[in-house]
């Protein structure tokens, strides 16, 4: 049985312009052939400004350790910034995502051009018996024979649809650390491509879904900082996975299903996207220039996601 709740953060532009994209859309929304004339005044410096007073009331933790509801707890090094389940999820809605409770919490560098999100499954323990087994070219052939239902979706939604096309690692359990990880490769329709980078990381109760946000162009530099951020994670005491019981709950699934759910869900993430058809469609070309002046390699993102020139 694959849990239906698998959830695949797909944001092939920085972070920072979906946020103040969605922020600016309660301003341009009303408007048809220009922005306000307030908005086109803004200078870079501004727009910044702006963007990081809104996102800091979601409450932020910049020291210390990060109390992921209960069930464990990620280290905030110096020059990051984490936030727990109601200022992670109130980013994740500004975003453009459909209200959740399984946000348990958010890291994320100062400057907010990545971040990492965690949210529970607590299905039970996963019992990784299928870890030698595990075969990579059916996994990959099975995903791409079930994207059609979720690119159905994202048609409906008047959304590029989203092939796999391989492979950007290909799924590792680590036996020490019980973490199973792996990418795809996805290619859009209209010829963006990205990177979806996932790492589930067992525990005695259920699975700990870890997901990187990032820029495609920026993954070769983000990764090994955030595989840092995770060799900080670790369950609290008597939830280790070690710590299994007889009589526990017990998954309906096993490793395969983990990775075979989060796949199917990839092309299903449309929220981002969704906002940021919505502001292009009513006018927002100007504060999408203000958000290029202030964070550089929109444009190219743009061109890869969407194969436009605006």
């Amino acid at each position: 049985m694959i849990p239906s709740n698998f959830s695949s953060r797909i944001a092939p532009l920085f972070l920072s312009a979906f946020a103040w994209l969605a922020f600016s859309s309660t301003q341009v929304s009303h408007a048809q052939d220009a922005p306000p004339a307030g908005e086109e005044q803004m200078t870079p410096e501004q727009l910044q400004k702006a963007f990081m007073d809104h996102v800091e009331a979601f409450g932020w933790q910049r020291e210390g350790v990060g109390d992921l509801k209960g069930e464990a707890e990620i280290e905030v090094p110096t020059g990051f910034r984490f936030t727990g389940p109601d200022g992670a999820r109130q980013l994740m809605e500004f975003y453009g995502n459909p209200p959740s409770d399984r946000e348990f919490g958010l890291i994320a560098p100062e400057n907010l051009e990545w971040c990492v999100l965690f949210e529970f499954d607590k299905s039970g323990y996963v019992k990784d018996d299928e870890k030698d087994s595990i075969d990579a070219d059916k996994l990959l052939q099975g995903m791409r024979d079930n994207q059609n239902a979720a690119n159905e979706y994202r048609r409906q939604q008047g959304l590029d649809e989203l092939t796999i096309t391989g492979w950007a690692r290909e799924p590792y359990y680590n036996e020490e650390t019980n973490n199973l990880e792996w990418a795809l490769n996805l290619q859009s329709s209209e010829g963006g491509q990205t990177v979806n980078y996932n790492t589930r990381l067992l525990g005695r109760y259920g699975v700990m879904e870890s997901v990187l946000i990032c820029d495609p162009s920026a993954l070769a530099t983000v990764l090994p900082t955030y595989q840092d951020l995770i060799a900080g994670y670790h369950y609290k005491d008597g939830h280790l996975y070690s710590e299994y019981k007889k009589g526990d709950k017990i998954a309906k699934y096993g490793l395969t299903a983990l990775i075979v759910g989060g796949g199917a869900a990839v092309a299903a993430k449309t929220g981002l996207f969704a906002a940021l058809f919505k502001i292009i469609a009513k006018g927002g070309k100007a504060v999408i220039v203000g958000i290029v002046a202030l964070f550089g390699g929109i444009v190219s993102a743009f061109k890869r996601l969407f194969g436009r020139s605006e």
